[in-house]
């Protein structure tokens, strides 16, 4: 689930147009979202790029005033948000930094502002640090936890984010709901986690709290597609876009529903082509590159991967695709082994379940089926429920001769093929 106030990230999650018929029904309609495609202009862009030369301006003229920064950084933020330049992302980092250095890290709003920033740019334990430096201050405490629980839970320190949870405790806070909503999704209760997403959705409605409402809308969409509620799902997208037309995460969402629901290729890309434009970072290419292999078109798959590596390099990154880049090489005979050492260093950054997750599969892919079930029992099983951990787990008794551990796991995955994707079908039933 992507977190309020933290810049959205990539976060990263039909008529068969090749002669196969499939049962499903038709849930989506371009007429309902065309008005969305390549919409002319961006009210928020324009705003915060005039906030951005208003408070500069300020600041030029009276450069004692730190707080300015703070402005000036959340609107370059917003930037990232809409347009995925990671140039945005990096600017705000450099004026909260600064910002940060004139108060002498004495201001709690601005460390846990820095600290926001680095989860974006999957630098947990540099936010950890700001996080505990902001609890030590100790004004904003709920403030400061809430940033706690966010990167414990990225660090898989659980046992630390439930005690943060429970001291924030408010049933009728936003912020609150929410986290309790992911905390139960972690936990393998995605029923319960909606019933608080909708919770807060209530709230933010109760408020007409338009920022509220867009990200209620857009997470329960995420909610409701793990859910295999599509229906569901493609009604928040679209509540979703009605509020904020150029806000592309939704119409994304769309775009999956179109490929991996109803199946229908052509127009999956012709969405995604659209965000391109406006919206460019490097998982486009990789949902490209899957709509491609699906198609069956190999060399137009390989196009995409190859595009998408190439912006990575041509782009400074950091660790924010480190997963995908993994899950890419561990695929890839030749590359294998690179997969292993990306996973080894995922590990030490963040080691949660599905980051050892990563390094099993990897094991697994270089050829050690042994180490890699170790690593498993010790840090997966039980720990985590995305269907594409759950996947590899299925690979990894598989390859250990424990069949009799694989059924169970297959009878579920052929339940979440719409949010694994289309081209895990065939590798599900090979089981």
């Amino acid at each position: 689930m992507k977190q309020y106030k933290i810049i959205p990230l990539l976060v990263f999650t039909i008529v068969f147009i090749f002669g196969c018929e499939t049962k499903t029904k038709q849930i989506t309609n371009a007429s309902d979202y065309d008005q969305y495609i390549n919409v002319k202009g961006n009210k928020s862009l324009d705003f915060a790029n005039e906030e951005i030369i208003f408070w500069q301006t300020k600041y030029d003229m009276a450069p004692n005033q730190s707080s300015y920064l703070g402005i000036i950084a959340s609107k370059y933020a917003t930037l990232f948000e809409y347009t995925g330049n990671i140039d945005y992302l990096y600017k705000t980092e450099e004026l909260l930094t600064q910002s940060n250095e004139e108060n002498n890290y004495s201001k709690v709003a601005t460390l846990c502002s820095l600290g926001r920033n680095f989860i974006a740019q999957h630098r947990f334990k540099e936010a950890l640090i700001l996080a505990n430096k902001a609890l030590v201050i100790g004004e904003g405490k709920n403030e400061t936890q809430k940033l706690l629980f966010d990167v414990e839970m990225e660090l898989g320190d659980f046992s630390a984010a439930e005690k943060n949870l429970k001291a924030l405790k408010d049933m009728k806070d936003y912020d609150y709901l929410i986290r309790l909503a992911k905390w139960n999704d972690h936990i393998g209760d995605l029923e319960t986690a909606i019933g608080f997403m909708e919770k807060a959705r209530d709230i933010a409605e109760k408020e007409d709290n338009k920022v509220l409402k867009i990200w209620s809308y857009s997470n329960l969409g995420d909610f409701y597609g793990h859910a295999g509620r599509v229906q569901d799902s493609y009604d928040n997208y679209l509540k979703t876009l009605k509020l904020d037309p150029n806000y592309s995460y939704a119409l994304k969402g769309i775009a999956w529903i179109v490929f991996s629901y109803e199946r229908n290729t052509k127009e999956a890309k012709r969405i995604v082509e659209a965000i391109e434009v406006t919206h460019n970072t490097p998982d486009f290419f990789l949902l490209k590159s899957q709509i491609a292999q699906f198609e069956g078109n190999d060399k137009e798959a390989a196009k995409n991967e190859k595009a998408y590596f190439l912006m990575l390099k041509e782009n400074n990154y950091g660790a924010m695709y480190n997963k995908y880049n993994t899950l890419i090489y561990a695929d890839e005979k030749e590359n294998a082994a690179k997969a292993l050492e990306i996973a080894k260093i995922e590990v030490d950054h963040r080691p949660t379940p599905d980051s050892y997750d990563l390094l099993a599969w990897s094991y697994l892919n270089v050829g050690q089926h042994k180490k890699a079930l170790e690593i498993a029992k010790a840090h997966v099983i039980g720990k985590s429920f995305e269907p594409k951990v759950q996947y590899h787990l299925a690979m990894i008794y598989k390859a250990n001769n424990e069949m009799e551990k694989v059924e169970p796991i297959k009878k579920e995955l052929l339940s979440s093929i719409y949010e694994l994707g289309p081209n895990f079908e065939k590798k599900v039933n090979q089981l």
